[in-house]
């Protein structure tokens, strides 16, 4: 089988359970290490000509990550189109099975092991408020039903813009430092928030600088993710 993965986190997931399975991913894919397969642009602007070219028999999406004309024209040109929906670690889980067998592979352990590390989780202690921006200038933040939110959750950190109607509202910076939280959690991805960039904006709250893959990325990372995000919201 030929398989195209248009996102990040189903490239890793499929690379690391079939390393000779991917014949494209977008630029975006930077693990595993050493990927050797062909580049087709990025998720939201895949070169779906060179797509095509490499006459996959499966290509591997997101709803959220691509977009549905370049998913339309995959499609309208014969090609099967595999559309994730993801918003919480169940669905990620069930999600990356289905996946998996659509490539003809078999649950793979670490999918077992990352089901696992996320059951073995303590309950989680009274919530602790946050803010999480996810981009700055504007400023953006998770909202309502997002996969990361519903990590932080699972790590008793309550996201208080989860009820906002929008999944990423755009916030004013005024207003996220009088929203009552006692927390920001600044990822590295997608904005690259560093301790010296993006602390500064919240001098009243301690921050937690995460690993934005960890947070997230849905794959082989979610083995290794209860640990560190905890190690990290200490």
């Amino acid at each position: 089988m030929r398989v195209v993965s248009l996102v990040p986190s189903l490239t890793e997931a499929v690379a690391v359970t079939a390393p000779g399975l991917l014949v494209g991913a977008t630029d975006w894919c930077t693990r595993p290490a050493g990927l050797t397969a062909a580049r087709i642009g990025g998720t939201k602007n895949p070169d779906v000509a060179a797509v095509l070219a490499l006459r996959p028999d499966l290509v591997v999406a997101n709803e959220e990550e691509n977009r549905p004309d370049d998913l339309a024209a995959l499609r309208s040109a014969g090609t099967r189109v595999l559309v994730t929906g993801i918003r919480t670690l169940d669905q990620a889980l069930a999600e990356l099975e289905r996946v998996l067998a659509a490539c003809g592979l078999p649950r793979p352990r670490w999918l077992d092991e990352a089901e696992a590390a996320w059951a073995a989780l303590p309950a989680p202690r009274a919530p602790r408020p946050a803010v999480v921006p996810v981009w700055r200038r504007p400023w953006m933040v998770l909202g309502r039903d997002t996969f990361a939110g519903d990590l932080l959750a699972r790590l008793g950190v309550r996201n208080v813009y989860a009820d906002h109607a929008e999944r990423y509202p755009r916030v004013p910076l005024a207003e996220l430092n009088a929203a009552g939280a006692d927390l920001v959690v600044l990822p590295d991805e997608p904005y690259r928030f560093t301790a010296d960039d993006g602390p500064d904006a919240f001098p009243a709250l301690p921050a937690a600088l995460v690993d934005g893959r960890y947070l997230t990325w849905y794959g082989p990372s979610l083995v290794r993710a209860p640990a560190a995000l905890r190690a990290a919201l200490r």
